[in-house]
Parts: C-alpha cells; sequence; structure tokens
C-alpha cells in the first residue's frame, strides 16, 4: 500500500494526452540569492522542477519524450540533474533569456517545430502544481475548442498578479490586464493568471513568429501569443483550478518554505486518509517517495526521506530521521537516525541509535541505546543492546553482545569482516578484532580481546591477570581521602573480625 506516492494516472478515457509540454526553467532566480539555479532547490525529496515534470508526466504515462525542458542559466547543472532523475526528458537551450516567448520557441525547435495537437507550457518552479490540474487544462483546452486556454486560480488576495477578464456572455478570455494596468472594477477580479497555458501546437508556432519586442523589456512575452489569437479570431479560454496555491511560483526563501509546508501538508493527509497514524503533523516531514502500510504510526520530530518505507504497525519516532530506510511490520524505531537500512518486523532501534547504509536487522532483533552499525547482518532475535560499534559484520540468530563492545574493522588500509555465530554470548567490553569468526554457542568474557577464531561452544577468555598491589594508597597517596577511607575499612574490618 503506497500511501504517499501520487499515482501515475493517465488521461481519462477518451481523452487524447496532449502532444508536448514545455517546461520553462532557463531563469536564473536571483532573488533566491543562492549558488544552485532556482529550478534544483529542493522540497519533500525532489527539486521543484523534478515536482513539475513528475506532474506533466501524468499527462501521457511512459512518453518522457514529449517533454522538453528549456534550461539556460546554468544549463550544465541542470541538465545533469534532468540526465539523472528524469531520463528521456529533452532539453532545449535558451542561450540568452529573451522571454518566456523565446524560451517556448527554443522548446518548438527542439520537437522540430510546429507540434500537431495540444502543448503544455509550464513553469519549472511551480512544485505544488498536480497532474490532474493539468489534465483538466488539457481536457477543457480540447473540449472547448480553445486556441489557447490559460490555467487560471481564485485566490483571496489578488494584488500583484495578471487578471483575467472574461465575456460575460461567453465566459471567453478577453484579456489578461497586470495589476499595475488594471481599472478599479478589474482589479477587483479574483480570478488570475497562472502562467500555465495548453495551446493548439500549429497555431502557437505561427503565433511565436509574429510576437513583437517592442516593450520595456525588449523580450518576447508568451502572453502576447493569447492577443495575437485572439485577434484573428480564435478563442481563449480558461481553466480554473481547485486550489489556488497548486499555482504558486518559487521566487524567494520564504516562498520556497510556504510551498514545502504545503505540500508536506498534503502529503501527511493523503497518508492519514490511507490509514496512518500522525501525531503531529507540524512536526512531522515527508518526502514524496516515501510510502506507508495501514497502521503505522509516526511521533513527533520524525523526518521520512528517500525510499523510506513503514510496514504495517509500525512505530517510528519521536525525534527520528530515516533515509532510505525499510522498517517492517511491528517494528519499534525510536530517536534514531538511519540511511540506507532495512529494520526487520518486529524488531526494536534505538534510543539513540545510528544505522549506516548496508544495515539489516532480522526478525525481532535489537539495536538498543548508543549503538551504531554499518554494513551488518544481525539475525532474528539478536540484540546488541548498549553502547557498541558493529561494522563489517554477520551475527547469526538469537546471540547477545555485551555492552561496550568494538568490531574492529578497519587496520588503517582495509576494512575486515567479523562473524558472530548463532546463540553466542559475548561479554561486556569486548574487542573483535576483524578478520575473526566466533563460532556458534561460544561464550567469550568481559574484557577480552578476541584476536583469533573462536570454536563453536567455547570460552574465549583473552585478558591479563588480575594483580592486586596491597597498600598501595596509603604509601603512594598518604592522606588523601581514598587512603582515609582505606585506613577505616582496615579498622572496620579488623573490628568485626
Amino acid at each position: 500500500m503506497s500511501a504517499n506516492l501520487p499515482q501515475a494516472l493517465g488521461s481519462g478515457a477518451g481523452e487524447t494526452p496532449p502532444a508536448a509540454v514545455v517546461v520553462l526553467a532557463a531563469g536564473e532566480g536571483t532573488r533566491m540569492k543562492s549558488a544552485t539555479p532556482k529550478v534544483l532547490h529542493d522540497i519533500c525529496g525532489r527539486s521543484l522542477v523534478g515536482h513539475v515534470l513528475a506532474a506533466a508526466g501524468e499527462l501521457d504515462p511512459g512518453h518522457p519524450e514529449k517533454i522538453v525542458v528549456v534550461v539556460g542559466h546554468a544549463r550544465e547543472q541542470v541538465t545533469a540533474h534532468l540526465a539523472e532523475t528524469a531520463p528521456g526528458v529533452r532539453t532545449a537551450v535558451q542561450a540568452e533569456q529573451n522571454g518566456t516567448g523565446h524560451a517556448v520557441r527554443m522548446g518548438l525547435e527542439e520537437l522540430g517545430g510546429a507540434v500537431d495537437g495540444t502543448v503544455v507550457v509550464v513553469c519549472g518552479d511551480t512544485p505544488l502544481l498536480t497532474g490532474a490540474t493539468l489534465r483538466k487544462l488539457a481536457s477543457t483546452h480540447t473540449g472547448d475548442g480553445n486556441a489557447v486556454t490559460v490555467l487560471t486560480a481564485e485566490v483571496p488576495d489578488a494584488t500583484g498578479y495578471g487578471r483575467i477578464v472574461r465575456d460575460g456572455a461567453s465566459g471567453a478570455v478577453t484579456a489578461i490586464v497586470e495589476h499595475k494596468d488594471a481599472s478599479d472594477s478589474q482589479r477587483a477580479i479574483r480570478e488570475i493568471n497562472s502562467g500555465v497555458f495548453a495551446f493548439d501546437g500549429q497555431l502557437l508556432a505561427d503565433a511565436l513568429g509574429k510576437v513583437r519586442t517592442d516593450n520595456s523589456q525588449g523580450e518576447e512575452y508568451l502572453t502576447d501569443v493569447l492577443g495575437i489569437l485572439r485577434e484573428a479570431g480564435h478563442r481563449v479560454g480558461a481553466a480554473v483550478a481547485d486550489d489556488h496555491r497548486e499555482i504558486a511560483g518559487i521566487n524567494n526563501r520564504v516562498q520556497l518554505a510556504e510551498a514545502r509546508r504545503t505540500l508536506n501538508d498534503r502529503l501527511l493527509e493523503r497518508a492519514m486518509l490511507a490509514g496512518v497514524t500522525v501525531v503531529d503533523p507540524a512536526s512531522t516531514w515527508v518526502d514524496v517517495t516515501v510510502t506507508f502500510e495501514r497502521d503505522a504510526v509516526v511521533l513527533p520530530g520524525t523526518q521520512l526521506q528517500g525510499a523510506t518505507h513503514l510496514g504495517e504497525g509500525a512505530e517510528v519516532g519521536p525525534n527520528t530521521r530515516l533515509n532510505d530506510t525499510v522498517v517492517g511490520a511491528g517494528a519499534r524505531v525510536d530517536n534514531t537516525v538511519a540511511n540506507g537500512a532495512e529494520v526487520g518486523p518486529q524488531a526494536s532501534v534505538g534510543p539513540y541509535a545510528y544505522l549506516r547504509p548496508g544495515t539489516r536487522l532480522g526478525l525481532k532483533a535489537k539495536v538498543g541505546t548508543y549503538v551504531e552499525t554499518k554494513n551488518a547482518t544481525i539475525g532474528e532475535g539478536t540484540k546488541v543492546p548498549h553502547l557498541s560499534y558493529v561494522g563489517d559484520a554477520t551475527i547469526g540468530e538469537y546471540s547477545n553482545i555485551g555492552a561496550a563492545s568494538v568490531f574492529v574493522n578497519y587496520d588503517g588500509e582495509a576494512k575486515h569482516h567479523t562473524t558472530v555465530g548463532s546463540h553466542c554470548k559475548t561479554g561486556s567490553d569486548n574487542m573483535f578484532v576483524a578478520p575473526v569468526t566466533v563460532g556458534d554457542g561460544a561464550y567469550t568474557a568481559a574484557g577480552s580481546v578476541i584476536t583469533k577464531d573462536v570454536p563453536p561452544g567455547s570460552l574465549a577468555v583473552a585478558r591479563g591477570q588480575q594483580r592486586n598491589i596491597e597498600g598501595w594508597v596509603a604509601r603512594k597517596r598518604p592522606g588523601s581521602a581514598a587512603a582515609r577511607a582505606a585506613e577505616a575499612a582496615s579498622r572496620e574490618a579488623g573490628g568485626e573480625s
């Protein structure tokens, strides 16, 4: 059961998917004040442009080659990111940022020019946009027979946004009026332009060739295409987003945080409606790639990242961060950091444990307080309860590792492996100097440094003989508190005798 992953939905029955999607991701984003390109900033486990591509991919799943991302500023970084996270998506270069109309022209050139069918244009900095809303846009566009359809939203406060002016009779869009140019009556309109459009591909290509640059910025504006098509007698329509927050673009870190909060709330709501208990949503953060099974419980202060999965009835937190970690059914993970680990069913971890990559815990295994593990397989029912490091190791079933034990895996040049068998009992303060094997059913004495293999069923004792030097404190520390305490104890013992 995948309670958080967006469903890979295609177009509805009878709908024709768009012929292409053009994603505008060439801008610098100077207001982010960052060395990282704006569209590569991350929220909830994906870059901004990654969220947009996920939504666009739902228009026609399995055909990423229909998506063109227009890159410009820091294009090497953006292109490398796309190659890693969205293979198959095409890129077009806008070498100079000459406006949104120019960017779309570059995208169409990558597609070979004019496109037959619907072309959807989206902005690469709108991470809250959903595939369902894009499908609504494309469906409205084809259903109404529009030359262009603009995605709009009704907002509580439209200050600063371009207003959508409609024909009272037909509902067609007659103008997009910027706030500074709007009349008082137009400023009362709460329906705004999102910058997301669906176009007839052939008409778009033709109109882009007519866009002028005689404006204050000297750029080609995509919105000019609407006027060109309307003047040519074509219909301009609109599709209204159900949630105005979907169209929010990200221009600074404040807006980035607001979008992260909104998306996180959306993901947690989906999880809770699917049967997950989230005790404190305000302090819980999840990535879009996290999945759950029913009756999982997430306690306050928990961060779930990457491909983390919580099994049925698992309980995680409080104050826990899991990345790419699988938690089995009924397992408990408390005040823990884990990365690339697998916690078996009914296993117990923490508090204050650190599971590093390659950690695998079997059924009912235990990794306790202040224990660190790395590249370690810990078998069913085995316990590592306290204050230990287990690295590059295999431990069998129902063994117990004593407190303050260290698996000494590194010789300064290479890592080596330790094997501890099943039903072993190792003493506290043991050092296992790899490579070494402790056989099934063996015991090791407390304080031992194990450098040689221990045969099954043996007791290994590897420590110096104890020697008591009587009277040392009185001779070496005369008059000290320790000396006085020892003298008093001697007198008391002598009196008792």
